[in-house]
């Protein structure tokens, strides 16, 4: 069994991009603007790690932030704002968002262009139709880089994909499936019957289910490839903070039936925000007509 480490191969491309951001730099700074609204925790965590990373690399980035009662129109009329500003590159809009705001139509208020998070219908449609522009969800494009920096070979594989979410299952099958991976993909999801019997088969595993351990070793093959995309909180009492990081996959069980498996944390996780600073770079580059 080998470990497929995020956090190294997540700094590889963090230096790759950092060396990109110098060379173009004196005609332009990739800028990536976050909108978050309210103090949701995770979402605070997470925009302070995107922020961090893109200092670390040359990256500008800028936090917009509101408050819980923000209207669907005060949204819309700051994304146009920044839609319309030649300096902005990247938009990010953090999710979860407010119940009384749609997450599908902000989403698409989003000029393509700058969707460095892949979320808009045209760039799910360009993904679709495999077009150099697109932009992956981060997730699953992070996945599609642990796969290759890894040396995984994708092509005639048999992939099973356990969730179907717009963040992560629908693009990572989309990639999966295209001329680039030339994978066959099962998607499946809470309604699938004889789920063991269907993951059994997989040569390349993804979990993206969303609930703690919900791969066992009975669902997985021996020599398979496990990509744990979960990330879930369970009770630790050994824990200053009273809980520990698990992921979709009983790791201790199934990792010794693996050939190559993704830890949680140090995973798939890295991967997400080295992703964001990528897509937003080409977000960048191809506003200033550099040459890729």
């Amino acid at each position: 069994m080998e470990l497929i480490d995020g956090n190294l191969i997540a700094k590889q491309i963090l230096t790759e991009l950092k060396a990109t951001v110098e060379k173009i730099s004196p005609r332009a700074t990739p800028h990536i603007v976050v909108i978050r609204v309210g103090d949701d925790p995770a979402s605070v965590s997470y925009v302070s790690k995107k922020q961090k990373t893109a200092a670390e690399i040359g990256m500008k980035s800028t936090l917009k932030l509101f408050p819980e009662t923000v209207s669907q129109k005060e949204l819309e009329a700051t994304i146009d704002e920044l839609n319309a500003d030649d300096s902005v590159h990247g938009i990010l809009i953090q999710a979860p968002l407010p119940k009384h705001i749609c997450e599908t139509e902000i989403f698409n208020r989003v000029s393509p262009d700058k969707d460095v998070d892949g979320f808009s219908t045209v760039n799910i449609g360009r993904l679709v139709q495999e077009l150099p522009d697109a932009f992956a969800a981060c997730t699953p494009a992070g996945i599609i880089e642990l796969l290759e920096r890894s040396g995984v070979k994708t092509s005639g594989k048999h992939a099973v994909i356990v969730g179907r979410s717009l963040i992560v299952g629908k693009p990572a099958a989309l990639l999966l499936v295209s001329k680039k991976c030339d994978a066959t993909v099962t998607v499946c999801h809470s309604r699938t019957q004889n789920l063991a019997e269907i993951t059994r088969q997989a040569d390349i595993l993804v979990a993206a289910i969303g609930k703690a351990h919900f791969i066992t070793e009975e669902m997985v093959k021996s020599g398979a490839v496990v990509i744990d995309v979960g990330i879930n909180r369970v009770p630790d009492a050994s824990k200053k903070s009273g809980f520990r990081l698990v992921g979709d996959v009983d790791f201790e069980k199934v990792a010794p039936k693996c050939e190559k498996i993704t830890p949680v944390p140090g995973g798939v996780g890295p991967m997400t925000v080295a992703m964001l600073m990528k897509n937003t770079l080409d977000a960048c580059r191809r506003a200033i007509g550099d040459e890729r």
